[in-house]
Formats: C-alpha cells, sequence, structure tokens
C-alpha cells in the first residue's frame, strides 16, 4: 500500500488526469457536430488525424503535437510541485 505522501501525490495526479479529459471532452464536443439523438460525429479529417496519432511514438509526432503534450505534462508537473506546499 502507497504510504500517505505517495496517495496525495496519486490524487493530484488524477485530478489532473481528469481535468485534462474533460476538457478533451468539452473540445470534441464544441467542434463535433450534435444530432437531435445526443449523438455526435467526428468529422473524417480529425478521425484520420487522431487515428495516425494513436499509432504514432511520442518521440515521431510533430513538434506542434509534442507542443500540445508538453502543455499537459506541465500540468501534472504543477500537480507535483504543489505537493511540498
Amino acid at each position: 500500500m502507497p504510504n500517505v505522501d505517495d496517495q496525495l501525490v496519486r490524487e493530484k495526479l488524477s485530478d489532473v488526469q481528469h481535468e485534462i479529459w474533460a476538457s478533451w471532452m468539452r473540445w470534441v464536443f464544441h467542434i463535433c457536430p450534435g444530432h437531435d439523438d445526443g449523438s455526435v460525429t467526428i468529422p473524417a479529417n480529425l478521425a484520420t488525424r487522431w487515428k495516425r496519432q494513436i499509432h504514432t511514438g511520442y518521440s515521431d509526432l510533430t513538434e506542434q503535437e509534442k507542443d500540445s503534450d508538453r502543455e499537459q505534462a506541465d500540468k501534472c508537473l504543477v500537480a507535483l510541485g504543489d505537493r511540498n506546499a
């Protein structure tokens, strides 16, 4: 079982990860056309891009794509920095 400090760090990182996911989903629902039944459609160009990114290692991403991942990593680093506060 993790010690108390590890549990606190785990919860902080879990909170950050949830916010990253929620932010992503808000954006997806914003850019994807919605339908009367509540479903959404991912446009073909986005589906193609995201499928490519799924199968691409981080080191092979474009610098712009890496920057997007770095922004998310920075959120985790902030949370880790707060653990000593």
